[in-house]
């Protein structure tokens, strides 16, 4: 099982499959969880001045008190269960953070998750404004609540930066060397370990940024036909475009012979019946 990262769930499905996904932090889950909460009060103080005035209106207490009771558990029970429900482990609050409730196993709520989670919410929640909730996910490594705790659930982050492209292109200099260059010997772990540099290496200093790529260069050196002199950062760039621009070619021509068969793999015999 591969190591997780600090902010990794590390759930593990029903078939012993480790997913690494990223775990919402205790933060954005009390901004989300204040969101939801405000949402809530606000739906219950609608409904509790609807009650209040038909109260007025029939002069009926017992009727008001009903009513009263209704509009509690349908604000902060029934209407979580179901919007949590119909989302799939979303709500008005995580939808602003960009969490989603799952499953411990990664997989999707379903009501019964929901309504555990809504209905321990109004003890950890409502009755204690949050300060239940808040403390037992400051002593939980995955930020969880009691609700969680009872039905089995983690909150997961969906919401991630977009990542920045940083492909590099054969540097003009080589760009003849390159037609002719040989680079399909290199290694997949030199080749990933040159990529990883050639994204770093503007962020790196510049005797560290010279010296990793000294070493990178004379480890490459052996699988890059014919030599050239050049300085090695280049040289890195270049076998770095060159091997990724000929991978990407190769794939394509197999995707388009593929296409080309697909009609002749699909189709039947000749003479054969079509039923």
């Amino acid at each position: 099982m591969p190591d997780l990262a600090p902010d990794d769930l590390g759930i593990v499905t029903g078939e012993a499959v480790a997913l690494e996904v990223r775990s919402t932090s205790f933060p954005l889950r009390a901004l989300g969880a204040l969101i939801d909460f405000i949402c809530e009060l606000a739906l219950f103080l609608g409904l509790m001045f609807g009650v209040i005035a038909l109260g007025l209106l029939t002069g009926d207490q017992a009727l008001s008190r009903a009513l009263l009771i209704i509009d509690l558990v349908l604000s902060f029970v029934i209407a979580p269960t179901v919007l949590e429900t119909a989302t799939r482990g979303r709500s008005v609050g995580r939808f602003a953070v960009g969490a989603r409730i799952v499953r411990d196993d990664g997989g999707g709520i379903a009501m019964r998750h929901a309504f555990i989670r809504a209905l321990s919410g109004v003890v950890e929640i409502v009755f204690t404004l949050g300060g239940l909730a808040a403390l037992v996910g400051l002593l939980n490594r995955r930020s969880k609540r009691i609700g969680d705790l009872l039905a089995g659930t983690v909150s997961q982050h969906e919401r991630v930066p977009k990542p920045v492209s940083n492909a590099v292109g054969v540097p003009e200099a080589l760009a003849e060397w390159a037609e002719i260059a040989d680079v399909a010997r290199l290694p997949d772990p030199l080749a990933r370990r040159i990529a990883s540099f050639l994204a770093q290496a503007p962020r790196m200093a510049p005797a560290s940024r010279e010296r990793l790529a000294t070493s990178l260069a004379a480890e490459a050196a052996p699988y890059v036909a014919p030599a050239v002199d050049t300085s090695p950062e280049l040289l890195l760039a270049a076998v770095a475009a060159i091997r990724r621009d000929r991978e990407f070619t190769a794939l394509m021509l197999e995707r388009q012979r593929f296409e080309d068969l697909a009609a002749t793999l699909g189709a039947t015999p000749h003479g054969f019946p079509d039923r």
